[in-house]
């Protein structure tokens, strides 16, 4: 899959192909339905199968003093997109001149006459445009001037009737309900990122944990959680069952968001790798312990139960690019 960093990079003999628009944070279920739709159609009409996203997200660009609420950073994003089937993904920057652009000219100009489009896939609600005027209606009444065609993949939901949204996945996620939220996205939900140096307390307990920094991503509850870790190879991922902790460590009086995973059965040294951590099970609520013996024999059961509850994935693929929900 090639990335196009905006809509005006891109070459005379790449333009004319299906596109389908969106944020797609979390590439839940519900945006796979949109894409699948947009791989769908291209294929049919022997067109380039696109995607066009934003970075940032709207919502940071307009309100960055809210809590962090990410569900998928580029790189997990471009992942899972290729996986799908995309040839091409358009990462469009999300500035204050781009914010400004009306919904019409965001057709005529970057659709239409930037890209040529031939047909164009959104979700029912999508919205766009200065002031989110633009929306399913306009890109219709569009589509003859300007000569393409257009496709509004109706709303989805999950057997039990929840629908895919991510807004719906952050609650689950807030509320320490991962298996749930994987319902949603049709995956396991991951925190990714480059293995940093610690204070090695887990060295010295028995427990050696990779520490992940955490920025930009959504808070999900704090607490213990059974989680698949995956080493980043290439183009491969290789699978671990493990434990981790996220949050703070109040045993040693930290107050800092970290999340530390120790992964069952691997020696090695992974400092500097990329390391995906895939929420599977909440085990505990975060927890202050009376000295290094206490917590020891915590983290050992916490070990025990992760190893049980990771069981059932067995039957799953472990191999990139997720880990699919059973």
């Amino acid at each position: 899959m090639h990335i196009f960093r905006t809509w005006s990079e891109v070459p005379v003999p790449l333009k004319g192909g299906v596109i389908a628009l969106g944020n797609f944070d979390g590439l839940h279920k519900g945006h796979q339905a949109v894409i699948g739709e947009m791989v769908r159609i291209a294929r049919s009409k022997g067109a380039a199968a696109a995607v066009m996203t934003f970075a940032p997200h709207p919502r940071q660009f307009f309100h960055p003093e809210q809590e962090p609420f990410l569900l998928s950073p580029f790189r997990l994003k471009a992942r899972l997109i290729e996986a799908l089937g995309a040839d091409y993904l358009y990462v469009q920057a999300f500035d204050a001149e781009f914010s400004r652009r009306s919904a019409e000219n965001f057709v005529s100009e970057v659709l239409a006459g930037g890209l040529g489009v031939s047909h164009i896939v959104v979700g029912f609600d999508y919205v766009f445009g200065h002031q989110r005027k633009g929306n399913v209606a306009l890109l219709q009444e569009l589509a003859g001037r300007y000569g393409f065609g257009v496709t509004a993949v109706g709303e989805t939901a999950a057997a039990d009737g929840l629908r895919y949204s991510s807004t719906n996945i952050r609650n689950l996620l807030k509320d320490g309900r991962p298996a749930e939220a994987a319902r949603l996205l049709g995956r396991y939900w991951e925190i990714e990122g480059r293995v940093e140096q610690g204070d090695q307390r887990g060295r010295l307990l028995g427990f050696p944990t990779a520490n992940l920094p955490y920025k930009d991503y959504l808070h999900p509850r704090q607490g213990v959680y059974a989680v698949r870790a995956g080493i980043d190879q290439g183009a491969a991922t290789v699978w671990f069952d493990g434990v981790a902790n996220f949050g703070s460590r109040p045993t040693f009086d930290k107050t800092d968001v970290l999340l530390e995973a120790h992964l069952l059965g691997f020696t090695g040294d992974l400092y500097g790798r990329h390391l995906r951590v895939a929420l599977a099970d909440y085990l505990r609520p975060v927890r202050k312990f009376d000295g290094l013996t206490a917590l020891t024999a915590q983290i050992a059961k916490d070990a025990v139960q992760a190893r049980a509850s990771l069981s059932r994935l067995a039957a799953a693929p472990v191999t990139a690019p997720y880990i699919p929900a059973l």
